[in-house]
């Protein structure tokens, strides 16, 4: 499982590398273009269930940690349906590679 570490106290939140890479190239390509937003995701019901949401700012110290010695296949259907969510004003939602595919075809 790769970390997500953020703030100042350098909170970590776990993700699968797969989907942390996808991540990671969303946050850094709104980064990029100055964009602060929401980033939310669920929490799964072993972990105690509920909803995640992280104000992303230029701001905010963020560093990307991988169990992975090499970066998977980037699917590039997944990193834009990310970016596409993250235009609604609820944020950036981390929704799974199989919704992003179901996703690309309703464009």
């Amino acid at each position: 499982m790769g970390r997500l570490i953020y703030g100042t106290q350098a909170q970590e939140y776990e993700f699968d590398d797969r989907t942390l890479a996808h991540v990671k190239i969303a946050l850094v390509t709104k980064l990029r273009r100055h964009e602060s937003f929401l980033l939310n995701w669920q929490i799964a019901a072993e972990l105690g269930g509920g909803r995640m949401s992280l104000w992303i700012s230029r701001e905010i110290p963020l560093a990307f940690v991988f169990t992975e010695t090499h970066p998977p296949k980037l699917n590039e259907r997944w990193m834009e349906a990310l970016l596409h969510t993250s235009q609604r004003t609820g944020g950036m939602e981390l929704i799974s590679e199989r919704e992003a595919e179901g996703l690309a075809g309703r464009d």
